[in-house]
């Protein structure tokens, strides 16, 4: 909008605060530079989030400073009607590195006469007449942002370090459950094969060991099918042991309990005697036990196995490696993985509950930024319950928002400290266990990457972080969140 633009005299800037050392020959060339504008009141004289063109000074009147954050809501600083406050593009002497829109509203709470300086001749002004102070200013903005992504690393570090210990945990149980059955089929498969050569050797016709080997597949395709109570497996083992014991079998005690697991009853030993002979019985039930031990630890490795590729497949999926950075993602195969990732760091005593909505569509985000969001969430509810508790993950749907929410019944955030969670540096903890970076690197995620919304609520028992992300994608592809 045209708004009417006034001059202002030299000694009108000579009475503000911020121009009263300068010169006349200063103050002339500031008082050329820029003009006076007239706002009514309620009149937003900045708003935020469009582009940072002038250094706004307030010659007359009352203003007040607004910032919208996504954690707290929308935040009013005191109304001031003392001349010379000032606000806008006022780091614009970083030029390029300065933030290219307003961070924040500056309205007239009156009808107020404003001192409008653009950007582009405040930023020469200040380097061509302060130039110590523009360094200084400089290298402290600079060296602020430095430690603070110094800092931001390190926590990434420290929180990938977590993780990496938690996954090498999960992964090292498999691992050695495989080795450990590897091992023992080694032995198992040499002994199984001496036995067979054993039983042709003793004259037993071919066919007879077919009818054996098919005993030994009926057997291990039962294993572990058959539903019992411990009593009954216990009943059952004695009963084959008895009968073994009848036969001559040595290690009879040893062998009923693998035999029963397979489902060998009875009637399969009948069978047994019945092809191989009182004889030769003995040393085929001690072949198939064997043969069916095998199997089971076939099945071991196979598990085992199973779940090294799950676990790889969740690290995968949570590190988005080997995925485009902005994509269309399922927020539940998100979560899933930093759940997986997590299980190792998860006490006994905590209970994971998820409650997903599978009707939630695909959303458009930072998969990799996103886990790290949910990596720091699960990861203070951990710390907040403790030994025992009940972590909540679950998704919901509304409109063009999706939500994910992560509880915990651990003791509460309290209300005095609610509003400063998401600053960066505020820590609940002790010295030494925390940076207060986790929740201020999921704001910027949230908020400044995804253009969503995280908020926190609160009491004993009970604590929610909502994080709400839109379903649409961006316009533009925002910078990242460092």
């Amino acid at each position: 909008m045209n708004r009417e633009q006034a001059s202002i005299d030299i000694d009108e800037l000579r009475k503000l605060f911020l121009f009263e050392r300068l010169t006349d020959e200063q103050l002339s060339k500031l008082a050329g530079s820029g003009a006076v504008q007239t706002y009514a009141q309620d009149e937003d004289v900045l708003r935020q989030g469009e582009p940072a063109e002038c250094f706004a000074v307030l010659i007359e009147g009352e203003v007040q400073m607004i910032s919208e954050t996504v954690s707290a809501g929308t935040v009013a600083m005191p109304r001031t009607s003392q001349p010379g406050v000032y606000g806008g593009a006022t780091s614009a002497y970083l030029g390029l590195r300065a933030p290219q829109t307003y961070q924040h509203t500056l309205r007239a709470t009156a009808p107020s006469r404003i001192f409008m300086l653009p950007a582009k001749k405040f930023a020469y002004i200040v380097a061509e007449w302060f130039p110590m102070a523009m360094h200084l200013l400089d290298g402290l903005l600079s060296g602020g942002r430095m430690q603070r992504e110094i800092i931001d690393r390190r926590q990434r570090l420290t929180a990938l370090g977590t993780i990496t210990a938690g996954l090498t945990h999960e992964l090292n149980n498999p691992a050695a459950a495989a080795v450990r059955a590897v091992s023992e089929l080694r032995t198992l498969l040499r002994t199984s094969r001496l036995q067979l050569a054993q039983l042709a050797q003793d004259g037993i016709a071919p066919d007879k060991l077919r009818t054996l080997v098919e005993v030994q597949e009926h057997c291990t395709e039962a294993l572990g099918r058959k539903q019992r109570s411990p009593l009954e497996i216990s009943d059952a083992e004695d009963a084959l042991g008895e009968e073994l014991d009848e036969l001559g079998v040595e290690d009879a005690w040893d062998l009923a309990p693998s035999l029963v697991n397979a489902g060998f009853s009875s009637d399969d030993l009948r069978k047994v005697r019945g092809t191989m002979g009182e004889e030769h019985t003995p040393a085929a039930l001690r072949w198939l036990a064997d043969a069916i031990e095998i199997s089971q630890m076939l099945s071991e490795v196979t598990e085992a196995t199973e779940r090294i590729t799950s676990l790889i497949r969740s690290a995968k999926q949570y590190s988005q490696m080997d995925r485009a950075p902005f994509q269309l993602v399922d927020v539940h195969d998100l979560l899933d993985s930093t759940v997986a990732i997590f299980r190792g760091k998860i006490p006994p005593g905590v209970t994971v509950v998820t409650d997903y909505d599978r009707t939630l569509p695909l959303i458009p985000c930072y998969a990799g930024e996103l886990n790290q969001v949910w990596t720091n969430l699960m990861h203070n509810a951990l710390d907040a319950m403790g030994e025992s508790g009940t972590l909540t993950i679950r998704t919901a749907y509304d409109e063009d928002e999706a939500i994910v929410e992560i509880g915990d019944t651990g003791p509460g955030v309290p209300e005095a400290i609610r509003d400063r969670i998401f600053e960066p540096f505020f820590t609940t903890k002790t010295v030494g266990e925390g940076t207060g970076l986790g929740l201020d690197i999921s704001y910027r995620i949230v908020a400044g990457r995804h253009g969503g919304e995280i908020k926190v609520r609160s009491e004993p028992g009970d604590t929610w972080f909502e994080v709400r992300l839109p379903l649409r994608e961006p316009t533009a592809v925002p910078e990242p969140a460092v």
